[in-house]
């Protein structure tokens, strides 16, 4: 029988694995998308600010978004707790994905000046090395690889669909 601590140690795996799955699938594309975003003149003004902050306002510019998120999924929280699930959920699923894609084009703009701060470079290559631990786990998991397996073919039909049409 698993000891208390092997147990919660599987099960905070497991919840980590979910957030890493997403973000592992939405990362790039996410980023990709605020990076064509980046072409507007306005955002092309803002990027180049961002670019040249000094670390310490880079690491604020980098958690800011992410910490402004959780006033909303607790609002979101609140709506399905009263009743409105759907919504509540909906809210919590956007928040994610902008979420996700201002954080990556965040860290993009912001990894030079981040790698500055001599404790991030220490820590960073340890929490992406944990990450890709778990997400070699994950990957090698019969469900990831239903899951890789189903995302192709739904690649490969939407790839179809969209030759039909030209």
């Amino acid at each position: 029988m698993p000891s208390l601590r092997a147990l919660l140690r599987r099960i905070f795996i497991f919840i980590a694995a979910l957030l890493l799955i997403f973000e592992e699938w939405g990362w790039e594309p996410l980023a990709a998308l605020a990076a064509r975003l980046a072409k507007l003149p306005v955002f092309a003004w803002i990027e180049e600010r961002i670019r040249k902050l000094p670390p310490y306002a880079a690491l604020a510019t980098f958690f800011i978004p992410a910490l402004m998120l959780v006033p909303v999924k607790l609002a979101a929280l609140f709506f399905i707790v009263r009743g409105h699930k759907m919504f509540g959920v909906v809210v919590i699923i956007v928040a994610k994905v902008v979420g996700t894609a201002v954080v990556a084009r965040l860290f993009t703009l912001t990894n030079d000046a981040l790698m500055q701060l001599e404790w991030f470079a220490h820590w960073y290559p340890r929490w992406k090395a944990w990450k890709d631990r778990i997400m070699d786990e994950v990957r090698a998991s019969a469900s990831w690889q239903a899951a890789a397996r189903v995302k192709a073919a739904v690649a490969l039909r939407w790839s179809a669909f969209k030759q039909s049409l030209r």
